[in-house]
Parts: structure tokens; sequence; C-alpha cells
């Protein structure tokens, strides 16, 4: 998708995400979001798009490190709870409780046992989400394996991306099959009517980001409140006689370098 054709329908979504954020904020809506992916798969770039224009204290991104040792020793979705939003929130989760079903498993993070435990659990999980009236939506954003590796040659030989290429991203590209097989195996078992997935094509990613927008709109109902979007009248500002005012010209004295003036 060409870039001037990217901005225009960004611009016009981004218009239907704040009429999202009013109703969320005004109807006191929880509702979450799980973005999960392979690495390279623009899972971060989406939130980035999404979050732009966005009110940061409606619109909120979790995206946890490793658990600490305190942490693995609590019950497994007990960190991913404490993230949940409350009333009047939204919140973007990159990557989460899925970890334990793909990552995990796949780089010896957890045992057996435990990958097997979450399979059996996070349905029951999910569907207490649902029935306490949070709106949970989950994207699975794919990347053809083409494309993958074009994105990690990106990141190896581009110093401003080296920071995208941990290594288990590395570990994860040398496990690639059975990557998929517990992929596979997660969309198929975790699939529910309360809590379904949603695979997004990645490999274009300014289509992809539009296409995960419009579902995202097109799953939660929201209104337009023309109310909340007339244009606001600004009131006179204060003169520096009114307010007895003298400038000072601090602000000047301690201005930065202009590195990039008229001329240069």
């Amino acid at each position: 998708m060409n870039e001037e054709k990217f901005s225009k329908e960004l611009k016009r979504l981004e218009f239907e995400l704040a009429k999202l954020q009013e109703t969320a904020a005004r109807k006191a809506m929880k509702i979450a979001i799980v973005f999960e992916g392979r690495d390279a798969a623009g899972k971060g770039g989406l939130i980035k798009t999404i979050t732009a224009r966005m009110n940061a204290r409606i619109w909120r991104v979790v995206a946890l490190s490793k658990p600490s040792d305190v942490e693995r020793s609590q019950w497994y979705f007990q960190r991913y709870v404490a993230e949940l939003p409350s009333a009047g929130e939204i919140v973007l989760f990159d990557r989460s409780w899925y970890n334990r079903a793909v990552i995990e498993p796949v780089m010896g993070f957890c045992t057996p046992e435990e990958h097997e435990a979450f399979m059996r659990d996070v349905n029951a999980f999910e569907s207490m989400l649902a029935s306490s009236g949070l709106v949970l939506l989950k994207y699975w954003i794919h990347v053809s394996a083409e494309e993958q590796e074009k994105r990690f040659q990106e990141r190896a030989s581009d110093p401003r991306k080296r920071w995208k290429l941990s290594p288990i991203d590395l570990e994860a590209r040398r496990r690639w099959a059975e990557f998929s097989k517990h992929r596979n195996r997660m969309l198929e078992e975790t699939h529910t009517e309360h809590a379904p997935w949603r695979v997004v094509d990645g490999d274009d990613k300014e289509k992809g980001r539009l296409n995960c927008i419009r579902s995202i709109l097109e799953c939660i109902p929201y209104e337009y409140n023309e109310e909340a979007f007339r244009p606001v009248v600004l009131p006179a500002r204060q003169t520096a006689a009114e307010g007895g005012y003298q400038r000072s010209g601090v602000e000047r004295k301690l201005m930065v370098k202009d590195w990039y003036g008229s001329g240069k």
C-alpha cells in the first residue's frame, strides 16, 4: 500500500478510534486487546499506529519483561491479571499470557506439565474475563517466512533496529517449525466463542495495520457522541498586564542550542 493512501485512510480511522475512546471512557468499558505473532511480525508498530493520536490516560500498552523469581512462584496468570483494564480503560498487550502457549515451551522456559496446564486452563480464564464484562480481543499477526527473513536481515544490518534482534529472536528463528507447531495448536484449541482468535496478514505492514484497526472497530460497539466532538470555543488568553506578569527572558537563557537554525 502506498504511503498517501495509507495516511488518508489512517486519518479517517483515527477519528473512529477517537469515538471508541470517548465511548469507552463515558460508559466505563473495560477493553483488553491481545497482540501475538512471530518476531518481526509488526506487533509493536501496529500498537504505535493505534495509539499515536489517542489519549494515553485511556489507552495503556503492556509489554511485560521476563518474570521475576517471585512472579515465577505465583499463579501463572497473576501478573497479567494485575495489568487488566479498569473501567474506562483500553489495554493493549504486546504479547500476553499466550507466551506460555508458544514461546515458553519452544524455548524451554516452562515444563511440559506447565504448558499442558496452561492449555487446559486458559479458556476457563478467558471465560471468566468475558463473564465479568471485560471485552477481550485476540489478534495473531501473521508474517510469512520470506517476509520475516527480510525483516531480520534489515535488523541485523541497521544499527537503529539492532535492539529489536534479541538472542531469543535468533533462537526462535532457528526453531521456526517447532514454533509453527505450537502456534497452530494454540489457535485451534483456544479459539472460542467468548474469545475467538483473529488473524491479520502482516506481510504488508501498512495494509495489515489498517485491517486490524478496522477489525477492532467492527468488534467493539461504540457511538458518536456529537456533544463530545463539537469544536471547542477557546477562552481569551490573559494578557501580561491582566496577570501582573513581566517578561524575564529566563526561558531564552535556558534554551537548548538551535542545531537547525535558518539557513543550516
